[in-house]
């Protein structure tokens, strides 16, 4: 059982921030080149977070314009106050459009890498009602501190003051929807004032601490710090190690891509010059090489799956033959674009690391020919190669691509 569904509180006003970033919505400052709000949300992609429900204020017209601009795949809704409901209202609010029985909370300002997968194993083995992610900190004033039991329940909460050491509340939190919507609680109101602290010694309210990264724009010496810490790690080739991961498109990387048709059998399949030497080469390099490719072609019946097995056998017979490997092959037969298994969203990369868990997508690169491909590989946590194959003026630099080559056997001899 995994986690499904998010709320993003992004409908604050970012009134301390103003001096650094004026007129614009807290979440949409820009850090590293791009609004915080995008890097939420491809780590929260990253982390198998399929469905989204931004719980919006102040400027929305501007978030939800960018939603639909930069991640128009993302299965999203919109939760919009006509007026400052608090951080419980809004949660509130929000929690009525949630489809699944318990849902993570995330503020739109700030990041946690937490292992959200793992947290919700531990709110559901818990029969928690709400699960606090809490980050272990030294010497800080600028938040409170959370004191767990042995049971892992919440035991107090402390006031901001100095603190040598502690664990803080990072924001994220896991909650069950029915739990929390049945009770009495004001249209209005705080969730950490009026909820956590009020219902913490009748409830089963717990903590789970995670020493994982964090950090919180809402000031401006935090948000300049984000812009040096939240920067792409550039790729450098001779940093690749035996045990990372290649991913590959298939059309377009592989064999000829037709334009704005299918490859419909092994009769239209053509393998690019070099590709079957390329995968020689890079098997000797990979730990593990994986094909990642949308197949429309059959959710559209223009072709079987069995067709497209057939394909996928020769191909490997192919490569094989030639002294290369690929170690399994991914497809997406859906057609609706906010499938979550369907490139750019990052669901067969993640269907990969459960397959071979020696896989680590940090250590990863997907290699392709579209803009698709690299917003893939960027959502998935992993870094890009573009070939120039079908769209060779794609302008660079960009931000999603790391390194471009002419092809796939350019790419494997400059390793």
């Amino acid at each position: 059982m995994e986690l499904k569904e998010v709320i993003i509180l992004a409908g604050g006003l970012g009134t301390r921030l103003r001096s650094a970033v004026p007129d614009l919505p807290k979440c949409m400052a820009p850090v590293s080149g791009q609004p915080f709000l995008k890097h939420v949300i491809r780590y929260l992609l990253s982390q198998g977070i399929q469905k989204f429900i931004f719980s919006l204020g102040y400027k929305h017209e501007m978030i939800e314009d960018f939603l639909t601009s930069e991640f128009p795949t993302l299965s999203c809704q919109f939760s919009v106050e006509d007026e400052l409901l608090g951080t419980g209202g809004a949660i509130q609010f929000a929690c009525k459009r949630a489809t699944e029985s318990d849902i993570t909370v995330v503020n739109g300002d700030s990041l946690f890498k937490a292992d959200i997968q793992n947290a919700y194993s531990f709110h559901k083995d818990n029969h928690a009602e709400c699960t606090l992610l809490l980050k272990p900190m030294e010497n800080f004033d600028r938040y409170g501190a959370v004191e767990l039991d042995n049971d892992w329940t919440v035991k107090n909460f402390k006031e901001k003051q100095f603190f040598k050491s502690g664990d803080i509340n990072a924001g994220t939190y896991i909650l069950n929807v029915e739990s929390f919507l049945e009770k009495d609680l004001p249209e209005k109101f705080s969730f950490e004032n009026d909820f956590l602290e009020k219902y913490f010694p009748y409830k089963k309210i717990l903590g789970v601490v995670q020493d994982k990264y964090f950090i919180d724009i809402g000031i401006p010496e935090d948000y300049n710090r984000a812009q040096e810490e939240l920067q792409q790690i550039p790729l450098h080739i001779e940093n690749i190690g035996a045990d990372w991961t290649l991913l590959l498109d298939r059309d377009g990387v592989i064999n000829y891509e037709k334009e704005n048709e299918y490859v419909l059998n092994w009769g239209q399949f053509e393998f690019y010059p070099g590709v079957t030497e390329a995968l020689y080469l890079l098997s000797k390099k990979f730990n593990t090489i994986m094909v990642i490719s949308n197949q429309r072609g059959v959710g559209r019946g223009l072709m079987t799956e069995k067709d497209l097995l057939d394909i996928h056998e020769r191909m490997k017979l192919r490569i094989e033959g030639a002294g290369g490997r690929i170690d399994k092959i991914y497809y997406c037969r859906a057609t609706e674009p906010t499938n979550f298994y369907r490139k750019p969203n990052p669901g067969m990369a993640l269907l990969a690391t459960k397959d071979f868990p020696s896989v680590d997508l940090s250590r990863a690169i997907m290699v392709g020919n579209k803009p698709s491909d690299m917003q893939f590989g960027r959502n998935a946590g992993t870094y890009t190669v573009y070939l120039r194959t079908t769209h060779p003026n794609q302008p660079l630099p960009q931000p999603d691509i790391d390194l471009a080559f002419d092809s796939l056997i350019d790419f494997a001899k400059a390793l």
